[in-house]
């Protein structure tokens, strides 16, 4: 397999890093972007110049495209572009204060679609590229207290749906990742919204219960290994057709799969009513 220059976002931690430390290990060129630039010093240590490394919110779009810019323009080609940055945050929607709520559509929506956008024009100039996008399983199901996180998600998902064909025809292909729990420190870094009582019985009580139960970090015992995650990860670049969505993880594949069956049933039942609307002929 040839090797490949990398431009991926959220590059120091959690799956961010460990794609980047695997690509770096088999030899790619990577580009890596993040706003802690200072975690990657051991990285820039040890492989120099392989290593290129921007700081950025991509949160800040006209800091972001100024970013890609810079990364076309001065390692000339990038093959593949593994968006990765993103948080969670947990609480009721009624408990959930407003500057979360707009982080949660920043930085797991809006910053995603600009960086998508970023690329494009640089990807289709030189004949195509991969675009790889860190989703989750709770892109398609939900959970109580999740509603934002599953709001930028879900509505993630429908963008990079929609641009896969448009994108197509000029040789670049989308996948979004769709991990369970996979042990990294997303978990420890969530962002929780102040409790209001009343939802202390509620589903939403009961989940603060256990992010309590687990000292605040959910993913500490989680079923994903971010090693083979990162690995499934870089293989799905080399995989043609492309997959447009990759469950990765039992549980994912699990949740996924029981949730488009429940979807399709409920579709199925309401049937009669979708046909009895229609003009008469």
């Amino acid at each position: 397999m040839a090797l490949s220059t990398w431009l991926v976002t959220g590059a120091s931690s959690g799956i961010g890093r460990e794609v980047a430390e695997q690509l770096l290990q088999r030899g790619d060129r990577v580009a890596a972007v993040a706003r802690r630039t200072e975690r990657l010093e051991e990285l820039i240590k040890q492989y120099g110049d392989q290593l290129w490394t921007a700081q950025l919110d991509v949160t800040d779009t006209k800091a972001l495209r100024a970013v890609v810019d810079r990364v076309f323009a001065e390692l000339g080609r990038v093959d593949v572009v593994f968006s990765n940055a993103g948080s969670g945050a947990v609480g009721a929607a009624e408990e959930m204060e407003d500057a979360a709520i707009e982080q949660q559509i920043a930085l797991n929506m809006t910053a995603p679609i600009q960086l998508a956008r970023a690329v494009i024009p640089h990807l289709r100039a030189q004949g195509g590229g991969r675009f790889i996008q860190t989703s989750t399983m709770g892109g398609q199901i939900t959970t109580p207290g999740a509603s934002m996180y599953h709001a930028s998600k879900w509505g993630l998902e429908g963008f990079m749906e929609s641009v896969a064909p448009e994108v197509a025809p000029f040789g670049i292909a989308i996948t979004m990742i769709e991990p369970g729990v996979v042990r990294t420190d997303f978990g420890a870094a969530l962002s929780i919204a102040p409790a209001i009582d009343a939802y202390a019985v509620t589903p939403v009580g009961q989940i603060r219960q256990y992010i309590e139960a687990t000292g605040g970090n959910l993913t500490a015992d989680a079923t994903g290994d971010p090693e083979k995650v990162a690995t499934a990860i870089i293989d799905s670049a080399d995989v043609t057709p492309a997959p447009l969505r990759l469950a990765l993880g039992s549980d994912s594949y699990t949740a996924i799969k029981s949730a488009l069956e429940r979807r399709l049933a409920d579709l199925e039942s309401t049937k009669p009513v979708a046909f009895a609307t229609d003009y008469a002929k």
